[in-house]
């Protein structure tokens, strides 16, 4: 049990970051929440958007075809999505980018996955497209070339931590354990040098203040850019999270549709945090790459002509057209993922402006 070796690691070498709890949760090769489970759908632990309407991941698919003629439509190249779910979203921007001559032929599919039960279902979702699918464990081991990296829901599953200001000092918040040997929080030592990876907005924030640290989201910038320095590429992530840095507790557990506690029975739950979608431009623009948005999910789907696209469906299936818009209001309404949710794209400067975005 993942619990049972988490409270002996604490007991021989005191409390551990919420990283490294997280990261033990999620990942542990045997008994993870990601190694084990398939959670993504109406029967599992949660939803994601292209589980709800294959519009989602067809409008993902135009983009990519786009960008790769932003990017002079290259004979060859690397269409890599990290943490690909069920292979949902994947399998419907195939379909839609197939009609755009020679964008399959040019690409080559790479899927980033954790999870060996997830890998599976990938592989039968993707097995009708045809497409020839490659599976790597990190950013860094997609072959070289030019490449287009698609990231829905990822980078909220990034082990976090988390710091609290005492008086002149940050102090990292970690976990331990109480007298009945329950996951507790409590107050670390001083952060030191990694004080630096406070948000530039928070850094001044009053006494009590907590705030996340991602250093998971300066990892995939760094990957990034080191990969756009030698040939061109484009990702764009889509998550859910603020604008703007901000202060508070944002870590939660979610299982079977429902919050629980997160430090509660790790391992059987799904653990995520905001995105700081500020503090990761910031990142993008110190590695030399340019940075689009964010902008929310709604503005971004309906400027990409989600409504066209309903209609059209509609027309082809009267009978469905409250599903058709009941997807359209889940994805875009302000009550429902369309503000929460945004998107942010990073690329290699000298491309023209990613579609979705203003101009640069």
């Amino acid at each position: 049990m993942i619990a049972d070796r988490l409270r002996d690691r604490i007991r021989q070498t005191g409390p551990m970051s919420i990283a490294a709890f997280m990261t033990e949760a999620l990942f542990d090769p045997r008994d993870g929440y990601y190694a084990t489970k398939d959670p993504i759908g109406a029967g599992a632990d949660f939803i994601t958007a292209p589980e709800i309407s294959q519009m989602f991941g067809e409008l993902m698919g135009l983009w990519a075809a786009q960008s790769w003629m932003d990017m002079g439509k290259p004979a060859a190249f690397q269409l890599v999505e990290l943490g690909p779910g069920r292979g949902t979203m994947m399998a419907d921007a195939l379909r839609a980018a197939r009609t755009v001559p020679g964008f399959m032929d040019a690409a080559h599919v790479v899927l980033i996955e954790a999870s060996a039960a997830l890998k599976a279902v990938q592989a039968q979702t993707l097995g009708p497209t045809g497409a020839q699918i490659r599976w790597v464990d990190r950013l860094e081991s997609v072959p070289p070339g030019p490449a287009i990296v698609l990231g829905n829901e990822f980078l909220d599953c990034l082990p976090v931590r988390q710091a609290i200001r005492r008086g002149d000092d940050w102090h990292e918040r970690m976990i331990g354990l109480d007298a009945d040997a329950a996951f507790i929080f409590v107050l670390g030592p001083p952060l030191g040098a990694d004080a630096d990876l406070i948000p530039d907005r928070l850094r001044d924030a009053p006494e009590d203040s907590l705030v996340k640290l991602r250093p998971g989201d300066r990892q995939v910038v760094d990957a990034l850019a080191a990969r756009f320095a030698d040939a061109p590429g484009r990702a764009l992530f889509i998550d859910y999270g603020p604008a703007t840095s901000e202060t508070g507790d944002t870590l939660q557990a979610v299982k079977a549709h429902k919050k629980v506690p997160p430090l509660e029975n790790p391992g059987t739950a799904d653990l995520t945090a905001r995105v700081d979608f500020e503090s990761l431009a910031a990142a993008a623009r110190a590695a030399g790459l340019a940075v689009s948005g964010p902008v929310t999910q709604g503005d971004f789907l309906i400027g990409l002509g989600l409504e066209a696209r309903a209609a059209a469906l509609c027309q082809a299936a009267p009978d469905k057209r409250a599903v058709f818009a009941r997807q359209v209001w889940r994805l875009t309404d302000p009550e429902q993922m369309g503000t929460l949710f945004k998107l942010v794209c990073l690329d290699a400067d000298g491309l023209p402006s990613p579609p979705g975005f203003t101009a640069r």
